[in-house]
């Protein structure tokens, strides 16, 4: 094969794996371009709260408004119930069902430790608002909490808990006594775990 020759093959192979590559470059971009969806509105979501805690809605629609005025207007809620206790080292266990704008509810769990001068136990009902996350996949991993996110008012109790630029705000209102301060996470999965890490 002369000169000419192999120079005229090198190029076809080039021009070959440039259109090969084009689709999947195309595609890596779509997949890195987050899905939106439809938010709720502050309404819909103060009706949902209401509906799902049935009680404190003075209370309720001031956390609420806290929340709203600082993350706006979610693209997902998950309602749900969790139970937990602390003595300096704590636990948390909880399920609900994710449900975006529009969709059918998904079922998840949650789980996570917890370590600081935190004391007590809890049974709640959960109520959280979720933001900036692209799909229900994106859900399942380890949410940290946000230094210096809680707030309490009549009951009710509200923290940011955050991954990468996913934040839920968890609300959460129940029978229980558990107070202090302690470094902890949200682990949520498809499935429901013992293991709390």
């Amino acid at each position: 094969m002369n000169r000419s020759s192999s120079t005229l093959v090198l190029s076809a192979l080039l021009l070959a794996a440039a259109a090969f590559a084009a689709p999947s470059a195309q595609a890596a971009d779509a997949a890195a371009k987050p899905a939106t969806h439809a938010t709720y509105s502050d309404d819909e979501v103060t009706k949902a709260a209401n509906d799902f805690f049935k009680n404190g809605a003075q209370d309720l629609g001031k956390v609420l408004q806290k929340v709203l005025k600082e993350k706006g207007q979610p693209v997902a809620i998950i309602r749900g119930e969790e139970a937990g206790g602390a003595i300096g080292v704590g636990l948390r266990y909880g399920h609900g069902e994710l449900v975006y704008k529009g969709g059918s509810g998904q079922r998840v769990y949650w789980q996570g430790p917890s370590l600081g001068f935190d004391v007590g136990a809890n049974a709640v009902k959960v109520f959280a608002l979720v933001y900036d996350l692209p799909d229900s996949a994106h859900l399942f991993r380890r949410y940290p909490g946000v230094e210096g996110s809680l707030y309490f008012v009549g009951g009710f109790g509200v923290n940011y808990v955050q991954n990468g630029s996913s934040v839920i705000a968890p609300v959460r209102f129940g029978v229980g006594w558990r107070q202090g301060v302690a470094v902890s996470y949200m682990h949520f999965s498809p499935q429901k775990r013992i293991n709390p890490f």
